[in-house]
């Protein structure tokens, strides 16, 4: 089992994909929903299951972006600025 710290590192460091996982993982139940919404051929499911579906595909790249591309960037930053 890890270590608290193990996973404040995993989710928090540019050297894995764990930033987005949340994102990702309300994606997945989104689309969860719309599958089901649309298999069973109920409308607000399946509308509720794109929204989500949406929401979580969104918040994924905003996590990305500020949890791992933004460190990056603003290193490089930096690093390209006249001394």
């Amino acid at each position: 089992m890890p270590s608290f710290r193990a996973l404040v590192a995993a989710f928090s460091g540019e050297e894995g994909h764990a930033a987005p996982f949340p994102g990702a993982l309300v994606g997945g139940a989104g689309a969860i929903l719309l599958a089901i919404g649309a298999a069973n051929d109920t409308g607000w499911l399946a509308i509720v299951g794109g929204i989500v579906l949406a929401v979580g595909l969104m918040a994924t790249l905003l996590l990305q972006h500020i949890g791992v591309e933004y460190g990056i960037f603003s290193r490089l930053d930096d690093i390209e600025q006249p001394k």
